[in-house]
């Protein structure tokens, strides 16, 4: 088999769910051996045969993406049952926010850990345990969000984290360039996944209304009318991680409904 039509290997964090299922059925599709990590091993086992069960090439494994060893075994993982890495997608994450002279250290701390930290973590191990630093081509792909470009009412920690991931993004992809390994940063508005029920929950119980109502507010913002879906961002994903791509790098793109125009 030669080089150019050997399956790649995509690892996907946050892989059982919204964004990141979309995206690991996105890119087994096209192709890649896809090897997911959540930190819920029961989720990982039926995410697997799910999407086993479609003739898609997957496996998975736990990780905790806080923790740098989970982590590198993870990485370590995928590479034992596929080979080395040449795709990555840093989708794990999580919502948090609140009045900010209200919001405790430590929920800082973990958004922070989550969002942000984490996306060095698993790069790192990605470009060394991964092997992917030594190739001449690969694809990092993190999702962050158009929280990253602005700043959110009642969201400063999940806004900062996604600032972050966005400069993180440009400065590696920048760093990286002449080696061939691309990095852009995917930035969802309002998708529609668990995580944006729980952040409708949130905003309800902080303006003392009801979901319903939130939803209202926040379609009316989106020009197109409505959520954008998870299958939609994993197109992005999937076009990003495909070799038309090869001259996108240090991007920052939305996928909003028009939501955002920056």
């Amino acid at each position: 088999m030669t080089e150019s039509t050997t399956p790649k290997v995509a690892v996907i964090t946050g892989g059982t769910s919204g964004i990141g299922l979309a995206s690991a059925r996105a890119l087994a599709a096209s192709g890649h051996r896809v090897f997911i990590g959540a930190r819920n091993a029961d989720n990982i086992a039926d995410t697997v045969k799910q999407l086993q069960a479609e003739g898609l090439e997957a496996d998975g494994a736990v990780v905790d993406i806080r923790d740098t060893a989970s982590v590198q075994a993870w990485v370590q993982a995928a590479v034992d049952r596929f080979g080395s890495v040449d795709v990555l997608v840093n989708n794990a994450g999580r919502s948090g926010g609140g009045v900010t002279a209200d919001i405790a250290e430590e929920l800082w701390q973990d958004v922070i850990e989550t969002n942000l930290n984490s996306v060095f973590r698993v790069t790192h191990a990605v470009l060394n345990t991964g092997g992917m630093r030594h190739k001449d081509r690969g694809r990092i792909i993190n999702i962050a969000s158009t929280a990253g470009k602005q700043g959110v009412v009642l969201g400063a920690p999940y806004s900062a984290s996604k600032h972050g991931v966005v400069g993180f993004t440009k400065a590696l992809g920048n760093e990286l360039a002449p080696t061939g390994i691309t990095v852009n940063a995917v930035c969802p508005g309002y998708v529609e996944t668990p995580m944006a029920q729980k952040v409708r929950q949130g905003y309800a119980a902080a303006y003392d209304t009801s979901e319903s109502a939130i939803l209202e507010k926040f379609q009316s913002k989106i020009p197109l009318g409505r959520y954008s879906t998870p299958e939609e961002v994993a197109g992005l994903v999937n076009y990003l991680a495909s070799d038309t791509a090869a001259s996108i790098t240090a991007q920052a793109l939305n996928v909003c409904g028009g939501l955002g125009n920056f």
